[in-house]
Protein backbone atom coordinates (compact mmCIF):
# COMPACT_ATOMS: atom_id res chain seq x y z
CA UNK A 1 0.00 0.00 0.00
CA UNK A 2 1.29 3.46 -0.86
CA UNK A 3 2.02 5.87 1.97
CA UNK A 4 0.05 9.10 2.06
CA UNK A 5 1.78 12.47 1.73
CA UNK A 6 1.82 13.30 5.41
CA UNK A 7 3.44 10.01 6.35
CA UNK A 8 6.05 10.45 3.67
CA UNK A 9 6.83 13.96 4.89
CA UNK A 10 7.19 12.77 8.49
CA UNK A 11 9.48 9.94 7.46
CA UNK A 12 11.72 12.27 5.46
CA UNK A 13 11.89 14.74 8.36
CA UNK A 14 12.89 11.98 10.76
CA UNK A 15 15.61 10.71 8.44
CA UNK A 16 16.97 14.23 7.96
CA UNK A 17 17.07 14.84 11.71
CA UNK A 18 18.83 11.51 12.26
CA UNK A 19 21.35 12.28 9.53
CA UNK A 20 22.44 15.55 11.20
CA UNK A 21 22.28 14.11 14.75
CA UNK A 22 19.07 15.79 16.00
CA UNK A 23 17.20 12.56 16.45
CA UNK A 24 17.19 10.29 19.42
CA UNK A 25 20.15 10.96 21.69
CA UNK A 26 22.30 8.42 23.45
CA UNK A 27 20.72 9.36 26.70
CA UNK A 28 17.24 8.67 25.25
CA UNK A 29 18.42 5.34 23.88
CA UNK A 30 19.62 4.47 27.34
CA UNK A 31 16.29 5.33 28.81
CA UNK A 32 17.22 8.85 29.99
CA UNK A 33 14.91 11.79 29.49
CA UNK A 34 17.27 14.05 27.48
CA UNK A 35 15.38 16.59 25.38
CA UNK A 36 17.10 18.66 22.67
CA UNK A 37 17.55 22.39 23.38
CA UNK A 38 14.76 24.69 22.29
CA UNK A 39 17.07 27.58 21.13
CA UNK A 40 18.01 27.23 17.42
CA UNK A 41 21.63 28.20 18.13
CA UNK A 42 21.90 25.63 20.87
CA UNK A 43 20.31 23.02 18.61
CA UNK A 44 22.87 23.75 15.89
CA UNK A 45 25.74 23.62 18.38
CA UNK A 46 24.45 20.32 19.79
CA UNK A 47 24.06 18.90 16.32
CA UNK A 48 27.58 20.00 15.39
CA UNK A 49 29.01 18.43 18.53
CA UNK A 50 27.30 15.13 17.83
CA UNK A 51 28.44 15.14 14.22
CA UNK A 52 32.05 15.73 15.32
CA UNK A 53 31.82 12.87 17.78
CA UNK A 54 30.42 10.60 15.08
CA UNK A 55 32.99 11.63 12.41
CA UNK A 56 36.43 12.18 14.04
CA UNK A 57 38.38 11.30 10.90
CA UNK A 58 36.36 13.75 8.82
CA UNK A 59 36.93 16.46 11.46
CA UNK A 60 40.68 15.91 11.40
CA UNK A 61 40.75 16.10 7.62
CA UNK A 62 38.74 19.33 7.56
CA UNK A 63 40.98 20.89 10.23
CA UNK A 64 44.10 19.94 8.26
CA UNK A 65 42.68 21.49 5.10
CA UNK A 66 41.68 24.66 6.90
CA UNK A 67 45.13 25.07 8.46
CA UNK A 68 46.75 24.55 5.08
CA UNK A 69 44.50 27.20 3.52
CA UNK A 70 44.80 29.70 6.43
CA UNK A 71 48.32 29.33 7.95
CA UNK A 72 48.49 32.81 9.46
CA UNK A 73 45.13 32.53 11.14
CA UNK A 74 46.00 29.04 12.38
CA UNK A 75 49.24 30.31 13.97
CA UNK A 76 47.40 33.24 15.53
CA UNK A 77 44.77 30.95 17.03
CA UNK A 78 47.49 28.62 18.26
CA UNK A 79 49.32 31.49 19.97
CA UNK A 80 46.13 32.62 21.64
CA UNK A 81 45.45 29.08 22.80
CA UNK A 82 48.96 28.76 24.23
CA UNK A 83 48.63 32.08 26.04
CA UNK A 84 45.34 30.97 27.58
CA UNK A 85 46.89 27.63 28.54
CA UNK A 86 49.95 29.32 30.12
CA UNK A 87 47.68 31.69 32.01
CA UNK A 88 45.63 28.79 33.34
CA UNK A 89 48.82 26.99 34.40
CA UNK A 90 50.11 30.09 36.19
CA UNK A 91 46.83 30.49 38.01
CA UNK A 92 46.80 26.83 39.02
CA UNK A 93 50.47 26.93 40.10
CA UNK A 94 49.89 30.08 42.15
CA UNK A 95 46.82 28.54 43.72
CA UNK A 96 48.72 25.36 44.49
CA UNK A 97 51.63 27.35 45.95
CA UNK A 98 49.34 29.33 48.24
CA UNK A 99 47.65 26.14 49.36
CA UNK A 100 50.99 24.48 50.08
CA UNK A 101 52.22 27.48 52.04
CA UNK A 102 49.02 27.59 54.04
CA UNK A 103 49.25 23.85 54.73
CA UNK A 104 52.90 24.19 55.73
CA UNK A 105 52.09 27.03 58.16
CA UNK A 106 49.26 25.02 59.68
CA UNK A 107 51.49 21.94 60.08
CA UNK A 108 54.19 23.99 61.74
CA UNK A 109 51.64 25.48 64.12
CA UNK A 110 50.03 22.09 64.91
CA UNK A 111 52.78 19.44 64.86
CA UNK A 112 50.95 17.15 67.28
CA UNK A 113 47.92 16.97 64.96
CA UNK A 114 50.16 16.11 62.01
CA UNK A 115 51.96 13.38 63.95
CA UNK A 116 48.70 11.93 65.21
CA UNK A 117 47.15 12.01 61.74
CA UNK A 118 50.12 10.27 60.15
CA UNK A 119 50.17 7.63 62.89
CA UNK A 120 46.46 6.92 62.47
CA UNK A 121 46.82 6.78 58.69
CA UNK A 122 49.73 4.32 58.92
CA UNK A 123 47.74 2.14 61.33
CA UNK A 124 44.70 2.26 59.07
CA UNK A 125 46.63 1.52 55.84
CA UNK A 126 49.30 -1.11 56.56
CA UNK A 127 49.11 -2.57 53.06
CA UNK A 128 49.68 0.82 51.43
CA UNK A 129 52.61 1.53 53.75
CA UNK A 130 54.15 -1.86 53.00
CA UNK A 131 53.72 -1.34 49.28
CA UNK A 132 55.18 2.15 49.51
CA UNK A 133 58.32 0.94 51.33
CA UNK A 134 58.70 -1.95 48.93
CA UNK A 135 58.46 0.38 45.94
CA UNK A 136 60.86 2.88 47.53
CA UNK A 137 63.46 0.21 48.31
CA UNK A 138 63.27 -1.11 44.76
CA UNK A 139 63.63 2.38 43.27
CA UNK A 140 66.35 3.70 45.61
CA UNK A 141 68.43 0.60 46.20
CA UNK A 142 71.76 2.26 45.38
CA UNK A 143 70.95 5.35 47.45
CA UNK A 144 70.12 3.21 50.47
CA UNK A 145 73.33 1.20 50.08
CA UNK A 146 75.36 4.42 49.96
CA UNK A 147 73.55 5.80 53.00
CA UNK A 148 74.15 2.60 54.98
CA UNK A 149 77.82 2.52 53.95
CA UNK A 150 78.29 6.16 54.99
CA UNK A 151 76.70 5.43 58.37
CA UNK A 152 78.99 2.45 58.96
CA UNK A 153 82.04 4.52 58.03
CA UNK A 154 80.97 7.32 60.37
CA UNK A 155 80.31 4.98 63.32
CA UNK A 156 83.17 2.44 63.47
CA UNK A 157 82.84 1.89 67.22
CA UNK A 158 79.13 1.10 66.99
CA UNK A 159 79.81 -1.34 64.14
CA UNK A 160 82.59 -2.97 66.15
CA UNK A 161 80.31 -3.39 69.16
CA UNK A 162 77.53 -4.70 66.94
CA UNK A 163 79.82 -7.32 65.39
CA UNK A 164 81.07 -8.35 68.82
CA UNK A 165 77.51 -8.63 70.14
CA UNK A 166 76.54 -10.75 67.12
CA UNK A 167 79.53 -13.04 67.70
CA UNK A 168 78.57 -13.43 71.36
CA UNK A 169 74.99 -14.32 70.40
CA UNK A 170 76.03 -16.77 67.67
CA UNK A 171 78.93 -18.72 69.18
CA UNK A 172 77.52 -22.04 68.00
CA UNK A 173 77.16 -20.75 64.46
CA UNK A 174 80.75 -19.45 64.42
CA UNK A 175 82.03 -22.77 65.75
CA UNK A 176 80.11 -24.58 63.02
CA UNK A 177 81.63 -22.32 60.37
CA UNK A 178 85.12 -22.99 61.70
CA UNK A 179 84.53 -26.75 61.72
CA UNK A 180 83.25 -26.58 58.16
CA UNK A 181 86.36 -24.63 57.11
CA UNK A 182 88.66 -27.19 58.77
CA UNK A 183 86.91 -30.01 56.96
CA UNK A 184 88.43 -28.78 53.68
CA UNK A 185 91.99 -30.16 53.80
CA UNK A 186 93.37 -27.80 51.15
CA UNK A 187 92.06 -24.68 52.86
CA UNK A 188 93.05 -25.92 56.31
CA UNK A 189 96.60 -26.67 55.15
CA UNK A 190 96.82 -23.21 53.53
CA UNK A 191 95.80 -21.58 56.82
CA UNK A 192 98.37 -23.56 58.76
CA UNK A 193 101.14 -22.72 56.27
CA UNK A 194 100.27 -19.02 56.40
CA UNK A 195 100.36 -18.99 60.20
CA UNK A 196 103.66 -20.87 60.27
CA UNK A 197 105.22 -18.48 57.78
CA UNK A 198 104.07 -15.47 59.82
CA UNK A 199 105.53 -16.96 63.02
CA UNK A 200 108.84 -17.74 61.33
CA UNK A 201 109.06 -14.20 59.99
CA UNK A 202 108.30 -12.76 63.43
CA UNK A 203 110.97 -14.87 65.10
CA UNK A 204 113.51 -14.05 62.39
CA UNK A 205 112.91 -10.33 62.82
CA UNK A 206 113.28 -10.62 66.59
CA UNK A 207 116.59 -12.47 66.28
CA UNK A 208 117.88 -9.85 63.85
CA UNK A 209 116.83 -7.02 66.16
CA UNK A 210 114.44 -5.61 63.54
CA UNK A 211 111.01 -4.16 64.22
CA UNK A 212 107.95 -6.34 63.57
CA UNK A 213 106.18 -6.28 60.25
CA UNK A 214 104.05 -3.19 59.91
CA UNK A 215 101.73 -4.42 57.15
CA UNK A 216 98.17 -5.09 58.20
CA UNK A 217 94.83 -5.75 56.60
CA UNK A 218 92.67 -2.72 56.01
CA UNK A 219 88.93 -2.86 56.46
CA UNK A 220 86.54 -1.75 53.75
CA UNK A 221 85.68 1.44 55.66
CA UNK A 222 89.36 2.41 55.87
CA UNK A 223 89.86 1.75 52.16
CA UNK A 224 86.84 3.88 51.29
CA UNK A 225 88.12 6.70 53.51
CA UNK A 226 91.52 6.49 51.81
CA UNK A 227 89.88 6.59 48.39
CA UNK A 228 87.86 9.67 49.34
CA UNK A 229 90.94 11.40 50.72
CA UNK A 230 92.89 10.57 47.55
CA UNK A 231 90.08 11.86 45.33
CA UNK A 232 89.87 15.08 47.33
CA UNK A 233 93.63 15.57 47.21
CA UNK A 234 94.30 14.74 43.57
CA UNK A 235 91.15 16.50 42.40
CA UNK A 236 92.36 19.91 43.57
CA UNK A 237 92.95 22.46 40.83
CA UNK A 238 96.05 23.96 42.48
CA UNK A 239 97.73 20.59 43.13
CA UNK A 240 100.62 21.05 40.60
CA UNK A 241 101.60 24.40 42.12
CA UNK A 242 101.35 23.01 45.65
CA UNK A 243 103.56 20.06 44.77
CA UNK A 244 106.10 22.40 43.18
CA UNK A 245 106.23 24.63 46.25
CA UNK A 246 106.42 21.60 48.57
CA UNK A 247 109.31 20.12 46.57
CA UNK A 248 111.21 23.40 46.55
CA UNK A 249 110.66 23.85 50.30
CA UNK A 250 111.81 20.29 51.11
CA UNK A 251 114.95 20.48 48.97
CA UNK A 252 115.88 23.97 50.19
CA UNK A 253 115.32 23.05 53.84
CA UNK A 254 117.44 19.89 53.48
CA UNK A 255 120.28 21.84 51.89
CA UNK A 256 120.04 24.49 54.60
CA UNK A 257 120.35 21.90 57.36
CA UNK A 258 123.20 20.03 55.69
CA UNK A 259 125.14 23.25 55.17
CA UNK A 260 124.39 25.16 58.38
CA UNK A 261 122.89 22.52 60.67
CA UNK A 262 125.77 22.44 63.16
CA UNK A 263 125.88 26.24 63.46
CA UNK A 264 122.10 26.39 63.91
CA UNK A 265 122.23 23.66 66.56
CA UNK A 266 124.94 25.51 68.50
CA UNK A 267 122.88 28.68 68.43
CA UNK A 268 119.76 26.75 69.55
CA UNK A 269 121.64 25.18 72.48
CA UNK A 270 122.98 28.58 73.54
CA UNK A 271 119.49 30.07 73.32
CA UNK A 272 117.99 27.22 75.37
CA UNK A 273 120.72 27.64 78.04
CA UNK A 274 120.10 31.40 78.17
CA UNK A 275 116.37 30.81 78.80
CA UNK A 276 117.18 28.51 81.68
CA UNK A 277 119.57 31.08 83.17
CA UNK A 278 116.98 33.86 83.11
CA UNK A 279 114.30 31.61 84.60
CA UNK A 280 112.18 30.97 81.52
CA UNK A 281 110.66 27.55 80.78
CA UNK A 282 113.10 25.18 79.03
CA UNK A 283 112.73 24.47 75.32
CA UNK A 284 114.02 21.77 72.98
CA UNK A 285 117.15 22.96 71.16
CA UNK A 286 116.49 20.76 68.14
CA UNK A 287 113.00 22.18 67.70
CA UNK A 288 114.45 25.70 67.75
CA UNK A 289 117.05 24.68 65.16
CA UNK A 290 114.46 23.29 62.73
CA UNK A 291 112.15 26.25 63.28
CA UNK A 292 114.90 28.78 62.47
CA UNK A 293 115.95 26.78 59.41
CA UNK A 294 112.36 26.64 58.14
CA UNK A 295 111.93 30.38 58.73
CA UNK A 296 115.13 31.19 56.87
CA UNK A 297 114.11 29.05 53.89
CA UNK A 298 110.54 30.36 53.68
CA UNK A 299 111.79 33.94 53.82
CA UNK A 300 113.95 33.29 50.75
CA UNK A 301 111.22 31.50 48.76
CA UNK A 302 109.18 33.56 46.32
CA UNK A 303 105.88 31.76 46.83
CA UNK A 304 104.58 29.54 49.61
CA UNK A 305 100.97 30.70 49.51
CA UNK A 306 99.63 27.27 48.49
CA UNK A 307 101.26 25.35 51.32
CA UNK A 308 99.45 24.43 54.51
CA UNK A 309 100.95 23.96 57.97
CA UNK A 310 100.64 20.21 57.53
CA UNK A 311 102.77 20.27 54.38
CA UNK A 312 105.37 22.49 56.06
CA UNK A 313 105.60 19.99 58.92
CA UNK A 314 106.02 17.17 56.38
CA UNK A 315 108.88 19.07 54.71
CA UNK A 316 110.53 19.60 58.11
CA UNK A 317 110.22 15.89 58.93
CA UNK A 318 111.78 14.92 55.62
CA UNK A 319 114.69 17.34 56.04
CA UNK A 320 115.12 16.23 59.66
CA UNK A 321 115.40 12.58 58.61
CA UNK A 322 118.04 13.36 55.99
CA UNK A 323 119.98 15.57 58.41
CA UNK A 324 119.88 12.95 61.16
CA UNK A 325 121.15 10.26 58.79
CA UNK A 326 123.94 12.49 57.50
CA UNK A 327 124.92 13.48 61.04
CA UNK A 328 124.98 9.87 62.16
CA UNK A 329 127.11 8.83 59.19
CA UNK A 330 129.52 11.72 59.79
CA UNK A 331 129.87 10.83 63.47
CA UNK A 332 130.44 7.19 62.61
CA UNK A 333 133.12 8.11 60.08
CA UNK A 334 134.83 10.26 62.72
CA UNK A 335 134.55 7.46 65.26
CA UNK A 336 136.03 4.92 62.83
CA UNK A 337 138.87 7.33 62.03
CA UNK A 338 139.65 7.89 65.72
CA UNK A 339 139.52 4.17 66.46
CA UNK A 340 141.87 3.35 63.58
CA UNK A 341 144.28 6.07 64.74
CA UNK A 342 144.17 4.64 68.27
CA UNK A 343 144.84 1.12 66.94
CA UNK A 344 147.80 2.30 64.88
CA UNK A 345 149.33 3.90 67.95
CA UNK A 346 148.60 1.07 70.42
CA UNK A 347 148.32 -2.00 68.21
CA UNK A 348 150.60 -4.30 70.21
CA UNK A 349 148.87 -3.56 73.53
CA UNK A 350 145.41 -3.98 72.04
CA UNK A 351 146.33 -7.30 70.42
CA UNK A 352 147.73 -8.59 73.72
CA UNK A 353 144.55 -7.56 75.53
CA UNK A 354 142.49 -9.30 72.84
CA UNK A 355 144.47 -12.53 73.38
CA UNK A 356 143.88 -12.27 77.15
CA UNK A 357 140.15 -11.74 76.56
CA UNK A 358 139.90 -14.85 74.40
CA UNK A 359 141.80 -16.88 77.00
CA UNK A 360 139.38 -15.70 79.67
CA UNK A 361 136.40 -16.60 77.47
CA UNK A 362 137.84 -20.08 76.92
CA UNK A 363 138.25 -20.58 80.67
CA UNK A 364 134.62 -19.57 81.21
CA UNK A 365 133.50 -21.99 78.48
CA UNK A 366 132.49 -19.29 75.98
CA UNK A 367 133.17 -19.21 72.24
CA UNK A 368 136.30 -17.32 71.21
CA UNK A 369 135.76 -14.19 69.12
CA UNK A 370 137.83 -13.02 66.17
CA UNK A 371 140.93 -11.09 67.27
CA UNK A 372 140.06 -8.15 65.02
CA UNK A 373 136.65 -7.79 66.62
CA UNK A 374 138.12 -7.78 70.14
CA UNK A 375 140.80 -5.25 69.15
CA UNK A 376 138.13 -2.95 67.70
CA UNK A 377 135.95 -3.33 70.80
CA UNK A 378 138.79 -2.54 73.21
CA UNK A 379 139.80 0.44 71.06
CA UNK A 380 136.24 1.78 71.12
CA UNK A 381 136.18 1.45 74.91
CA UNK A 382 139.40 3.47 75.17
CA UNK A 383 137.86 6.44 73.36
CA UNK A 384 136.21 9.23 75.37
CA UNK A 385 132.59 8.39 76.28
CA UNK A 386 131.35 11.65 74.73
CA UNK A 387 132.36 10.38 71.30
CA UNK A 388 130.58 7.06 71.65
CA UNK A 389 126.88 6.61 71.09
CA UNK A 390 125.62 3.07 71.65
CA UNK A 391 124.34 2.09 68.21
CA UNK A 392 126.87 4.21 66.32
CA UNK A 393 129.71 2.70 68.39
CA UNK A 394 128.48 -0.84 67.67
CA UNK A 395 128.36 -0.20 63.93
CA UNK A 396 131.77 1.52 64.01
CA UNK A 397 133.18 -1.43 65.94
CA UNK A 398 132.10 -3.87 63.21
CA UNK A 399 133.44 -1.56 60.50
CA UNK A 400 136.86 -1.23 62.20
CA UNK A 401 137.11 -5.01 62.67
CA UNK A 402 136.27 -5.57 59.02
CA UNK A 403 138.94 -3.13 57.92
CA UNK A 404 141.51 -4.76 60.20
CA UNK A 405 140.83 -8.17 58.70
CA UNK A 406 141.05 -6.81 55.17
CA UNK A 407 144.32 -5.07 55.99
CA UNK A 408 145.85 -8.39 57.14
CA UNK A 409 144.98 -10.06 53.81
CA UNK A 410 143.26 -13.05 55.39
CA UNK A 411 140.08 -14.77 54.27
CA UNK A 412 137.10 -12.56 54.90
CA UNK A 413 134.11 -13.65 56.90
CA UNK A 414 130.75 -11.89 57.09
CA UNK A 415 131.01 -9.11 59.75
CA UNK A 416 127.29 -9.55 60.44
CA UNK A 417 128.09 -12.99 61.85
CA UNK A 418 130.53 -11.36 64.31
CA UNK A 419 127.85 -8.93 65.28
CA UNK A 420 125.26 -11.66 66.01
CA UNK A 421 127.80 -13.76 67.90
CA UNK A 422 129.05 -10.93 70.07
CA UNK A 423 126.08 -8.64 70.58
CA UNK A 424 123.10 -10.97 70.61
CA UNK A 425 119.67 -10.50 68.95
CA UNK A 426 119.12 -6.97 70.29
CA UNK A 427 121.86 -5.32 68.23
CA UNK A 428 121.06 -3.53 64.99
CA UNK A 429 123.74 -1.61 63.02
CA UNK A 430 123.00 2.00 62.06
CA UNK A 431 124.38 4.01 59.19
CA UNK A 432 124.81 1.27 56.61
CA UNK A 433 128.55 0.80 57.29
CA UNK A 434 128.50 -2.94 56.58
CA UNK A 435 127.70 -2.34 52.93
CA UNK A 436 131.01 -0.65 52.28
Amino acid sequence: MLENASDQQARRTTEARDSIGLGESHGEKDGQDRRPPQDPHERRAEALRRWKEANPDRVRELNRRWKADNPERARELNRESMRRSAKRKRILADRRRRANESSKRWKQAHPEHVTDYRRRWVEANPEKVREYYKRYHATHREVEKQRATAWRDANPEKMKNARKAWADRNKDRLAANQRARRKDPVRYRADLDANSAANRLRRRLERAGLPPRQLHRTMAAERRANDRAADDYFGQADLPERLRQFTVLTVSLTEELLEHGDRLLDFAKAYAAMRVRVGLPPVDAEQIMYARAAQAVTDRMKRIDRLTSREVRAAVRSARSVFSTATRQRRMAELVRDAESHIRKNGARLEAEAAIENSARALRGKVSLPTELLIARIAMQDLPPAERELETARAAEIEVASRLRRSRDTSLTDPRQWMRASQGPGFRPVGGSLAR
